[in-house]
């Protein structure tokens, strides 16, 4: 059975072209600095994203968990968006590494406002945590990919800063906001403290995540890494995909864009649909109708056809677009959805994805 898989963009298999690019790549231990492959990368990665140095890591919630931990002291408060990673998929890790507290925000979208972070700063009081970070997603996962406007990015940031906070991005999907809107990766990152972009997702390697910041950011950033076990050898190995993906993966980005926007107009067709949320870049989030099966059903059904697709909730479903799955995949989807929500009021478009 062919498998087209939505799941995720994490479900991405390294190209043949990626995988030859291991073939002569140079190596050394990177944890004495002397893999020039491993440093190749977190040059060009630190210089994409507007900072003075970068450190390689195995994956970015590592690259989350590494920066709240230097960012912060135990007993500390982090302000984030209440839908985001940190919060909802990394296993308490703020609690267990760094002995923090998190607020959250509720956003629209898995975005907030300045005046929201105002509101989120506790006052200078001996009873109450610190409020030291703030941390932003952009692309934001769970607000269906949404992208960030840039002045409000900005305002947050700001917000932040004007109170003595560090402020931090998860940029796991950062270059898909770049693909959409040709704002530099550097602009989007310029008020923030520490970024990170990941490789694994729409750029379709198989390892890794870079975490930039300031040069004694990344210094105590190497010094957990090795605590936490993260130090690597010969990491060329996969950081010389993550080169490839850096040459060849970025502009094609727009397609995965393009897909899933095709994908959430004609998913928002169907009758046992009762919203989907805007789609901005790769990702489709959208909620069943009270007369639809429940979420876990319809994707238990296409799993059975060989499609895979997400259940967040009761009644949400998410499907997100990648390298390994293109226009044809998308009609398949869109068929097998049709079978089981019914049938759209126009369905020539299931032909032209």
């Amino acid at each position: 059975m062919t498998i087209y898989d939505f799941y995720a963009d994490t479900k991405t298999r390294p190209t043949a072209e990626m995988r030859k690019a291991v073939l002569n790549c140079q190596v050394g231990d990177e944890q004495k600095d002397e893999d020039p492959t491993t440093s190749e990368l977190c040059a060009r990665v630190a210089e994409l994203l507007g900072k003075e140095a970068a450190v390689f890591l195995p994956s970015g919630t590592m690259c989350n968990e590494i920066a709240i931990k230097v960012h912060t002291n135990p007993g500390d408060e982090v302000i984030c968006e209440q839908s985001c990673h940190i919060i909802n998929f990394e296993t308490g890790g703020p609690a267990a590494i760094s002995g923090v507290m998190i607020r959250a925000i509720e956003g629209r979208n898995g975005i907030f406002t300045a005046d929201q972070v105002h509101a989120s700063i506790r006052p200078n009081s001996r009873y109450m945590p610190e409020s030291t970070l703030l941390c932003v997603e952009q692309t934001a996962n769970m607000g269906g990919g949404a992208i960030w406007p840039l002045e409000q990015l900005d305002s947050v940031a700001m917000a932040a800063k004007d109170a003595g906070l560090a402020t931090h991005m998860d940029g796991a999907r950062l270059m898909n906001a770049v693909a959409k809107t040709g704002i530099p990766a550097a602009r989007y990152a310029q008020h923030y403290d520490t970024v990170w972009i990941d490789f694994t997702k729409g750029l379709g390697a198989p390892v890794g995540a870079v975490l930039a910041g300031s040069q004694e950011f990344i210094i105590q950033a190497w010094r957990l890494k090795q605590r936490l076990g993260g130090a690597m050898r010969q990491s060329g190995i996969v950081a010389s995909m993550c080169l490839h993906a850096l040459d060849h993966h970025v502009e094609r980005l727009s397609d995965d864009n393009a897909l899933a926007a095709h994908l959430g107009q004609e998913i928002a067709k169907l009758p046992m649909v009762d919203q989907v949320l805007p789609v901005e870049t790769n990702i489709v989030i959208f909620d069943l109708a009270d007369n639809a099966p429940s979420a876990a059903e319809v994707v238990e059904q296409l799993k059975a056809e060989g499609i895979l697709t997400g259940a967040f909730g009761e009644r949400r479903i998410r499907v997100v677009t990648h390298i390994d799955v293109n226009p044809a995949a998308g009609r398949v989807l869109l068929q097998g959805l049709s079978r089981l929500l019914g049938t759209p009021k126009t369905e020539e478009a299931f032909n032209d994805a």
